[in-house]
């Protein structure tokens, strides 16, 4: 894969197309956190099927330059948006690359799929799919059982991934406040032809439910499996490729 950054923080891994199609489509991957970048096979997985393939690091994570969290992560996947249209340049071997997106679509679990679901406001984004998705960050005071409603989170993230996230104490608490990168707070804004989601009723640690009343509030559409845990976005996106694959085209 290549790499490259966008406004000069975002460290992204991309891949162009391996096959030749009319229209210029594109798709970017949000990660769930904490997580190891490790969707690589899912990234060739989409340009064999024809899409060029974005998988930037938050700012603030991994090789990105920033602090996590110091804005809403979707932000940094529209600063990446902002600026594919001026092409992209290979960070190894100087190679330039020129596109011009005619259609943009964001796939992201967990973590990420609040970012893909609050993409979704901007016109430039035609479709996403949210796997898993935190859709409300009022789980973090309705259950003690997850392992994110632990008060000191932020410090086992430093802890455990060192400098992989630059987390503060105040920036994890910004989530807790119910409007920072909180789709649940944009549901009236939502476009639910723009969304699909994935998710299990055994997921332990994203409540199906509040994916569930998120999806009958905004109107989006939820696919429920009956079980699956916390569902990999590489294996939901192959599984259902050719229903997904409709939902872009």
């Amino acid at each position: 894969m290549f790499r490259t950054r966008f406004k000069n923080e975002i460290v992204a891994e991309f891949l162009p197309p391996a096959r030749a199609r009319r229209e210029e489509n594109v798709i970017i991957l949000c990660d769930g956190m904490p997580s190891i970048p490790r969707k690589q096979p899912l990234a060739e997985f989409l340009s064999r099927q024809g899409y060029w393939v974005f998988y930037p690091r938050y700012r603030g994570a991994w090789e990105s330059k920033g602090v996590f969290l110091e804005q809403s992560p979707h932000e940094d996947i529209l600063d990446v948006i902002d600026e594919l249209p001026k092409g992209v340049r290979d960070s190894a071997f100087d190679q330039s690359f020129s596109l011009s997106p005619n259609k943009i679509f964001v796939i992201g679990g967990s973590f990420g799929g609040a970012a893909a679901i609050l993409c979704s406001l901007d016109r430039r984004v035609t479709r996403v799919i949210a796997n898993c998705p935190v859709v409300d960050w009022s789980i973090l005071r309705r259950s003690e059982k997850l392992e994110t409603s632990n008060q000191h989170y932020a410090a086992y993230i430093r802890e455990a991934f060192g400098n992989g996230y630059r987390l503060s104490d105040k920036n994890w608490e910004k989530l807790h406040g119910g409007r920072f990168y909180n789709p649940m707070h944009h549901v009236h804004q939502i476009d639910p032809s723009k969304i699909m989601m994935f998710h299990a009723k055994d997921d332990p640690h994203v409540p199906w439910r509040s994916v569930e009343r998120f999806a009958r509030r905004s109107g989006a559409k939820l696919k429920l499996l009956a079980r699956g845990g916390h569902l990999r976005t590489e294996l939901i996106v192959q599984k259902y490729w050719p229903q997904i694959s409709r939902f872009f085209e």
